[in-house]
């Protein structure tokens, strides 16, 4: 049975209680970062993540397995893109930093690629931040091939391991960002683009951390390359792709997790999420925590066939898309939006309303249309 609460327990005690006696925690990287950047307003994941719950584990416990995650094809088929695009001491890599970001520079011939090998995250971390405090006092290009960095994440380091950040020659820092997904005609999935801008803008913001520790702090550019195929090929291309807006998001996000002692304060006496307490009371527990399902959650979390079930058996608008849940206004289940379509309920002076009754209308006609012909 879980430790009882305290309200006097700090908060990393309370996380761990929650988590389940025993049970280690599930370290956040930047793509649940970014995940929880993209759901802002589910608590649910907020306390999950924060207290480094396993969801895939919870996934399978609550009878909702998640089929989230690369398949281990696509996973060899990504290493072997970024081998050959790192390969010769990162030659084609910093040729397309110099080509999409910084033309005005010397071309990179001979540029570093400094050791980062050390003991434990901890040491990794340090050893990077040293790495690019040289790079940036040697006015040069180098390059961090998959350097280990940490972000504050509400009072807990949570490291980070971006693909390689790029020094230049000025001392200005890039995150390069490198992936399996093509570029067709110079374009790729706008989805897939945006999910790598959001995991860039994590390793932005913990840049900008270690930046801040220097003096004079460097500038760590908000564009990032995406590195991807080319077509058809595995020759790699590359894009410039600005992620200001995902950083301002992100950082805001990040800053609220502050209120997942809010969110734990208002737990049940004795909530615990360990993955082998009984199917009844893990549930109980889950469900305690309100979610903010939405289809995006379905490439993003490994919850969300278990949410996507509850949303649709509560016939929560949601379930059908931001978008949707957007246009209904105060309309917030699928009931209360047939309802006033039929004119049962609603206040007719309400947008949605009328827009939905006369949407309703229109259906009724074209179907009278259709059956008298």
């Amino acid at each position: 049975m879980p430790l009882p609460r305290t309200r006097g327990t700090a908060l990393r005690q309370r996380l761990a209680e929650l988590r389940g006696p025993e049970v280690p925690a599930k370290a956040l990287d930047a793509r649940a970062l970014a995940a929880l950047a993209a759901n802002p307003g589910c608590k649910r994941r907020a306390i999950l993540d924060g207290a480094g719950v396993d969801k895939q584990a919870l996934a399978g416990a609550l009878g909702s397995p998640s089929a989230f995650g690369q398949s281990q094809f696509a996973l060899t088929r990504g290493n072997a893109f970024e081998a050959k695009v790192k390969a010769d001491g990162g030659a084609e890599l910093l040729r397309l930093v110099h080509e999409r970001l910084d033309r005005t520079a010397e071309p990179p011939a001979g540029a570093e690629v400094p050791d980062l090998t050390a003991i434990g995250p901890e040491g990794r971390t340090a050893r990077t931040a040293l790495a690019l405090r040289e790079a940036t006092e040697a006015q040069g290009w180098t390059l961090l091939d998959h350097p280990m960095l940490a972000l504050d994440v509400a009072g807990s380091p949570a490291f980070l391991e971006p693909d390689a950040v790029v020094v230049h020659p000025d001392g200005s820092w890039t995150v390069v960002e490198i992936k399996s997904f093509p570029m067709l005609d110079g374009s790729a999935d706008p989805s897939k683009v945006g999910a790598a801008a959001r995991q860039a803008a994590v390793y932005v913001l913990a840049l900008e951390e270690v930046a801040a520790r220097l003096e004079p702090a460097p500038k760590v550019r908000h564009r990032v390359l995406l590195v991807c195929p080319k077509d058809f090929s595995n020759l790699p291309t590359a894009s410039a792709v600005d992620i200001r807006k995902q950083r301002a998001v992100t950082a805001r996000q990040l800053a609220r997790l502050t209120r997942i002692q809010d969110i734990a304060d208002a737990l049940p006496e004795g909530t615990c999420f360990a993955p082998d307490l009984p199917a009844a009371d893990l549930t109980a527990a889950v469900e305690s925590v309100p979610a903010t399902y939405a289809p995006e959650c379905l490439s993003a979390c490994e919850l969300a066939f278990h949410c996507r079930d509850r949303s649709r058996a509560g016939g929560v608008v949601t379930s059908l898309g931001r978008s949707v849940r957007a246009e209904l206004g105060g309309l917030t289940t699928v009931e209360e939006v047939l309802a006033a379509a039929r004119g049962e309920a609603g206040d007719p002076d309400d947008p949605a309303v009328a827009a939905l009754r006369r949407a309703a209308e229109l259906r009724a006609e074209a179907l009278g249309v259709r059956a008298c012909r």
